[in-house]
């Protein structure tokens, strides 16, 4: 089963003020070089989708509600996630809005899929004022083309003996990893649907993309799909990046946002469980040119200063010219429930680490922008009035 959240971000912006019901929001960045993150369904029929920049989107829909996003996403997600769970332990998160859900072994005690699928459809809808659309086949590449198909708030179920059916019309680019390059390959050999791809022999196939490319295509075309629905995801890596609305010319401009970004990376980091000794600074120039350079600490991490001392030092011996991107990644990950050490003589017992983790319970209670770094702070002049009280 493949459940996926309609517009998410966007529909759950209109359930929070209900006045934007039926109107064409888009949740995206606000800045010239912003990026839509959602799109609701009224503003997706003036061609407006995510990833798309949001100048575009402007354009497109000149009369949408634009907003950036907010910080409720992640908790409706947990609780959505939290249902899932409520009918099989084998919940595979894709994102915030997606899963897979392995619901074999709950047909015995609850029912069928399609049971099982209307009643989460009608749990969402009433916990949260928010719909989903379920797609339901025998493997994870299918059940999320069903839900794509059906598209939205639907239930798609395509049975065990229609399913090539169903897959063998579609086109190249429906198999995951085809894209244009590879669809252009395949054009050129005469195909055109999945079905194409499942009636050519292997060989052929394989002298014109390769062989681990051409297994890939051949199975998933024929719905071999060996994949289980993982309840285990391993996180690789752990990154944050921020495009600058203007080309940033000096360190005064990046460098706060440097420090925001490290102290975004580790408190993921910590509430995932993982620290790592991996520090990347990701740099885009104004003319696109975009280089990454790594440095390995000694110890493993999840402290925010920590990240900004390494990343900050390779920024500095990198960036030659204005910056239009910059991102920070942690990897080499591990669990950091091994981090504690023995204080060193003359070493405070407790360090960053503790303030941080105080930060995020504080973020946590009262929202992001509770707290922030003094750096951050632009002072205001002094009005007349004071610089007279001083002098005095």
């Amino acid at each position: 089963m493949h459940v996926d959240m309609d517009a998410f971000f966007a529909s759950v912006e209109q359930v929070k003020n209900p006045a934007l019901r039926g109107q064409p929001v888009i949740v995206c960045g606000l800045g010239p070089r912003g990026v839509v993150s959602a799109a609701s369904y009224e503003a997706r029929r003036f061609g407006v989708h995510s990833a798309m920049p949001t100048s575009i989107a402007r354009r497109r829909c000149p009369h949408g509600v634009f907003m950036k996003p907010t910080g409720s996403y992640g908790d409706i997600s947990r609780e959505i996630m939290a249902i899932f769970r409520g009918y099989t332990p084998h919940v595979q998160p894709l994102s915030v809005d997606e899963a897979f859900l392995d619901v074999s072994g709950a047909r015995r005690l609850i029912g069928t899929p399609g049971h099982i699928a209307r009643e989460i459809r009608a749990r969402i809808r009433t916990d949260h004022r928010l719909t989903c659309t379920v797609g339901i086949a025998s493997t994870p590449f299918l059940a999320k083309l069903a839900s794509e198909h059906a598209k939205p708030d639907g239930l798609g179920i395509v049975p065990r003996e229609t399913e090539l059916r169903f897959l063998h019309p579609l086109p190249l680019t429906t198999i995951w990893g085809v894209g244009q390059k590879t669809s252009a390959k395949l054009e050129r050999l005469g195909l055109r649907t999945v079905g194409d791809i499942a009636a050519m022999a292997p060989e052929r196939l394989r002298s014109a993309v390769g062989r681990a490319a051409a297994d890939h295509l051949h199975a998933l075309a024929h719905n071999h799909d060996g994949r289980a629905v993982s309840t285990e995801r391993v996180e690789k890596s752990i990154s944050s990046e921020h495009t600058f609305d203007y080309d940033a010319e000096t360190e005064r401009e990046w460098g706060p946002i440097l420090l925001d970004l490290s102290r975004k990376v580790a408190a993921r980091a910590r509430r995932a469980g993982y620290s790592g000794r991996g520090v990347t600074v990701k740099i885009r120039f104004g003319d696109f040119t975009t280089l990454t350079r790594s440095r390995m600490r000694t110890v493993a991490t999840d402290v925010g200063k920590d990240i900004h001392t390494t990343a900050l030092g390779i920024a500095r011996d990198n960036v030659t010219r204005p910056v239009r991107l910059i991102g920070v990644r942690l990897d080499h990950l591990g669990s950091s429930a091994h981090l504690g050490r023995q204080v060193l003589l003359g070493e405070p017992e407790h360090g960053w680490r503790d303030i941080e983790r105080t930060m995020d319970a504080v973020v946590g209670k009262w929202g992001k922008g509770t707290i922030t770094a003094a750096s951050r702070i632009t002072p205001e002049p002094p009005s007349s009035t004071t610089r007279s009280d001083v002098d005095e």
